[in-house]
């Protein structure tokens, strides 16, 4: 029996996928390519045939490294969204969060890996994050009485693409967050005033 570096086996299994998976997301950051499984096992210290313990093919793995990092990206600007005291403060949470999450480069990440992977294996969950991720947003302006809910969520999440390219272009996290606070805080004040006086 092999020798387990955990209490039990299934939670040796996890740590092993766990590291498996950091290298894989730290070889793709560093070369924008899906790792092969012979750099895995090395960045991993692992024997080449234990990464097929875990993964059957490269499209098993891109799929597993989809499934590991973007959820990730939407618990932390939903966290952040639930920490802001009332939806006005939420909405701009939504937007710092994403900007923050470019600025560590996560966004590079996430991009790599969609453009770097087999359509199918990518593509179903990036449509299924952009979704979730837009519906915390979305039931925030729903809240602030706005009329078009998915049109205003776009408009808010092109903000939050503007922003994301000027950051991954060099400029600094203050400086593209002092623009899109200056831009969007208006917006979404008048739309808590306009709720104020409806009610």
């Amino acid at each position: 029996m092999p020798r387990i570096s955990a209490p039990t086996v299934a939670l040796h299994r996890s740590a092993q996928q766990r590291a498996l998976l950091d290298a894989a997301r730290s070889l793709l950051a560093e070369t924008g390519r899906p790792p092969t499984f012979a750099a895995l096992a090395e960045r991993a210290g692992l024997a080449r045939p234990s990464v097929y313990q875990y993964f059957r093919s490269a499209e098993d793995l891109l799929r597993a490294m989809v499934e590991d990092v973007f959820p990730r990206w939407s618990a932390t600007v939903s966290r952040e969204m639930d920490r802001a005291p009332d939806d006005a403060t939420r909405v701009l949470a939504y937007i710092r969060a994403n900007l923050e999450l470019v600025a560590e480069g996560e966004h590079a990440l996430a991009t790599a890996l969609a453009s770097a992977g087999p359509a199918g294996a990518v593509a179903e969950s990036t449509r299924a994050m952009h979704d979730e991720l837009l519906q915390p947003l979305a039931d925030t302006l729903r809240s602030l009485g706005v009329h078009d809910v998915a049109r205003s969520a776009e408009l808010v999440n092109a903000v939050v693409n503007s922003g994301s390219r000027m950051i991954e272009s060099g400029a600094a996290l203050d400086q593209v967050w002092a623009s899109v606070e200056e831009m969007v805080a208006p917006f979404v004040h008048r739309l808590v005033q306009q709720g104020a006086r409806s009610t």
